[in-house]
């Protein structure tokens, strides 16, 4: 018997229809009548469906999802979700927040009648398909998440000196290096545990939106983890309520640490990097995103063996990165050049491949915060693949941020390593650049 929606739904009929073509492409979707709870606290009683979609990633795979179905459907579209199983972790992308709610272009350009729920799962199957949105956790990753929240609980509830701890034994008072996180979520919390255990700080602070800035006084750097979990219906709501949270965010620790170093890990990295940089009106040296740095060094780690160290993922977060080397690379002798670059694009084709099926965990983008605020605080000019202001650089003329090498040190950028002149890079970071400046002007700062 199947399922018929009740009568609050005010196109019952094409509603009915379209529900049909679904059960009959998909037959292992369920229906039901749940309670949705709303951004604003408000709640209806809506039907949804889930039940798994098959998506081919080098192996196959069946993604659990679940479609909300507002009473004004066909004319609205559906509120989308993942549905993920104890054993599987959310991988934060383009079209997937933390909660696991899914963002797709059909969803935001919805229209009744060339839109429906077939087309919808469709798009959504090809777009799992380009960077998959889910990744398995294994036993002992599961258990060390147990062991990990445990102490997660106690630093929020503030039962351990981690937030205001002080570990200046021999060190000079007047170099005193606090850094601040601010966002207690997941990622918050890996980014403070992760500086902590590598010792990069005299002092950490972990700030969340209800608590008084002024604790973040005199950091070295503010590291910005907050993410809008809202119901907003489109990508770009989304980073809109980023956006909002950051006005009321930026403004009060850069008046309280007005030296520091911003280190933006909230998503869109790109684009709330600049949103940092307008709001704050600090020098571009001094406010950086996490960028690339992680899948750099994944990258490193992949290729070290075959190339030198010189090479880096640059460009956007996503599936629009991409490999390039530094200029410093370039072979003298014209033959050795020719198998150098058929050498290093086999290793590159291979390192993205693996990249693209490793998600932006909580715990390893907390790592490399970490190594970040290392390289600043620490003053030790080493070479990251970070999101800053890309103006000037392979012809982009607009003021946006993108991940490109460059040397940290206590201020923040202190120079940009120069990319190799290779037009396949320069073509996809122009791309790149092209696509945030059009989202950045539909913002409201």
């Amino acid at each position: 018997l199947f399922f018929s929606p009740p009568s609050q739904y005010k196109f019952r009929d094409l509603t009915i229809e379209e529900l049909k073509n679904v059960s009959k492409t998909y037959p292992n979707f369920t229906f039901s009548m749940n309670t949705y709870t709303f951004k604003d606290g408000s709640q209806k009683d809506l039907l949804n469906f889930s039940g798994t979609v098959p998506v081919k990633y080098g192996n196959s795979y069946n993604i659990p999802i679940c479609l909300w179905i507002l009473d004004s459907h066909p004319f609205a579209p559906p509120i989308c979700f993942l549905k993920p199983t104890a054993n599987m972790g959310i991988a934060v992308g383009k079209h997937v927040d933390a909660r696991g709610r899914i963002y797709l272009p059909y969803l935001q350009n919805w229209s009744h009648p060339k839109s429906t729920l077939i087309g919808l799962i469709k798009e959504m199957i090809a777009k799992f398909e380009e960077e998959l949105p889910l990744y398995s956790l294994s036993s002992s990753d599961a258990a060390r998440q147990s062991e990990l929240l445990s102490y997660i609980a106690k630093i929020t509830e503030g039962e351990t000196d981690l937030k205001s701890r002080s570990k200046t034994g021999g060190r000079n008072e007047g170099c005193f290096n606090k850094i601040t996180v601010v966002g207690a979520g997941d990622l918050g919390i890996a980014c403070v545990l992760a500086v902590a255990a590598k010792d990069v700080a005299d002092k950490v602070v972990l700030l969340d939106l209800s608590e008084d800035f002024s604790a973040s006084a005199d950091s070295k750097v503010v590291v910005l983890t907050v993410n809008s979990l809202g119901n907003a219906q489109t990508y770009l709501d989304v980073i809109q309520s980023n956006v909002d949270l950051f006005r009321g965010i930026i403004p009060a620790v850069s008046h309280y640490s007005q030296n520091a170093v911003l280190l933006v890990a909230s998503h869109p990295v790109e684009v709330m990097t600049f949103v940092s940089w307008k709001l704050s009106s600090f020098p571009k040296s001094r406010v950086i995103g996490v960028g690339a740095n992680l899948d750099s060094e994944r990258f490193h780690l992949l290729k070290a063996e075959v190339l030198a160290k010189d090479a880096w993922v640059v460009g956007e977060q996503g599936e629009d990165k991409v490999p390039s080397w530094t200029s410093c690379n370039v072979v003298a002798n014209q033959t050795r050049a020719m198998d150098a670059h058929n050498s290093r694009e086999k290793v590159a084709n291979r390192a993205m491949e693996v990249l693209k099926g490793k998600g932006q965990r909580s715990w390893s983008v907390g790592l490399s915060v970490a190594d970040l605020a290392d390289s600043i605080v620490k003053d030790k000019r080493k070479v990251h693949s970070v999101s800053t202001l890309a103006k000037g650089c392979c012809n982009i003329n607009s003021e946006v941020f993108l991940s490109l090498p460059c040397v940290l040190g206590t201020s923040g950028v202190i120079e940009m390593v120069r990319l190799e002149e290779d037009p396949l890079v320069q073509e996809k970071l122009q791309s790149s650049a092209s696509s945030i400046h059009d989202l950045q002007q539909q913002l409201k700062l």
